[in-house]
């Protein structure tokens, strides 16, 4: 299982679009804490990697992470990060 940014340069047909999103709620008195992304980040990963391997995928292309803070009203603030992909699946092409 395979995970990129780009383009994939072997053949391969495309299984479909997914996206796995995680948030983790702050107070608000606390001061932002954007590294805290980092962690999100990766715990998005594996996630779009076991939804690609259930879309019988062996891998994602187009990789992309939006990050986001949220204010619900006047507390609780909550960091948000949504990753998705496009499952791929490699052909080979001797068949």
């Amino acid at each position: 299982m395979f995970m990129t940014t780009g383009d994939l340069q072997r053949a391969h047909m495309v299984k479909g679009v997914v996206s796995v999103t995680k948030h983790l709620m702050f107070e608000s008195d606390e001061i932002d804490q954007f590294e805290r992304f980092d962690d999100l980040i990766e715990q998005v990963k594996p996630a779009l990697l076991q939804k690609a391997a259930d879309n019988d995928g062996d891998g994602l292309i187009y990789v992309h992470f939006n990050t986001e803070i949220a204010q619900m009203s006047v507390a609780p603030r909550f960091l948000i990060v949504t990753g998705y992909g496009t499952v791929v699946k490699l052909v080979d092409p001797g068949k």
